[in-house]
């Protein structure tokens, strides 16, 4: 989705983001992710984001086995900023909507805030290259992964648009499927820690293969 700010390189994002941490939820560079803000805190982190004009919130996993306070969990070191490109009112109190992924980013360190919500100084010069888009599709094995996500499919008696699927670019597949994938924090922030395009769509074949594997031999119902 095209967006009206254009992001050259890690000095065009501030380095203080308001966060939002949500276990099993991976925001990729340019996916889009919808969201149902409802709880009185993360309503007023996207007021004040779109009252600053950035428009920017970074999501981010809790980490919550190695965390002690379930009210305030440990946060994984490593998230995708996106920027709120669509926004409706319900009517009911609650923001539907819809972050587009930027660019990745490193926590440096939790801030403390006087705000409901959690910010974070973060440094996004470590994922330089999610600022180019499209970098490094050419490596990734397309057939390696249309053939892992039709035995997925087949597996949990599922249909897909084929006709969509084949006309995405490498870059738009991976981290679509990515962030759809039905896996745990542990694969989602494993996806999200990729070092290359190529490497994530190894991982996503990779865990789609075990998960597979498992359910024949187990004889586990498929994921719904």
């Amino acid at each position: 989705m095209p967006i009206n700010a254009e992001y050259r390189g890690p000095g065009e994002l501030p380095e203080i983001i308001p966060v939002f941490p949500l276990p099993g939820a991976l925001l990729l560079p340019r996916g889009q992710m919808p969201l149902n803000i409802f709880e009185p805190r993360y309503l007023a982190m996207v007021d004040d984001s779109l009252r600053d004009g950035h428009r920017l919130i970074g999501m981010i996993q809790p980490d919550v086995t190695h965390s002690h306070n379930e009210a305030k969990p440990m946060l994984f070191k490593v998230g995708c900023v996106g920027r709120i490109t669509q926004l409706a009112e319900s009517g009911d109190g609650r923001y539907i909507l819809e972050l587009t992924g930027v660019a990745r980013f490193k926590v440096v360190e939790e801030l403390a805030v006087q705000t409901a919500y959690r910010q974070c100084k973060v440094d996004f010069f470590s994922f330089v290259d999610d600022f180019t888009a499209r970098k490094g599709e050419d490596a990734v094995d397309r057939e390696a992964l249309l053939a892992v996500l039709t035995d997925f499919l087949k597996a949990n008696n599922l249909k897909v648009d084929w006709e969509g699927i084949e006309a995405a670019p490498n870059e738009a597949l991976v981290n679509a499927l990515a962030m759809m994938s039905p896996y745990g924090p542990a694969e989602k922030q494993a996806m999200l820690e990729a070092p290359d395009l190529k490497t994530r769509a190894e991982i996503l074949i990779a865990v789609t293969e075990m998960d597979l594997a498992k359910k024949r031999t187990s004889g586990d119902p498929p994921l719904q």
